[in-house]
């Protein structure tokens, strides 16, 4: 099974790195979507896990777009 991508593996990327990240995180979900409508899906928590690495990268590249670099604890 694939591990959903931390937040912390996100901001270790350059934006552009991340870009490219979102455009293939939707193509995985799109393909998902599409075995998931057609039945042939074998785990269906991994369109979980790929929404929610999709989120986070977003929600990484507002942070950066609005100058706030999130300080690790």
């Amino acid at each position: 099974m694939v591990k959903p991508v931390r937040a912390s593996e996100i901001r270790d990327l350059t934006s552009e790195e991340i870009k490219q990240k979102l455009v293939d995180w939707k193509q995985e979900l799109f393909n998902l979507r599409f075995q998931a409508a057609t039945g042939q899906l074998d785990n269906p928590m991994r369109i979980r896990d790929v929404k929610r690495s999709i989120a986070r990268a977003k929600t990484v590249l507002r942070e950066r777009e609005l100058g706030r670099e999130r300080k690790e604890a």
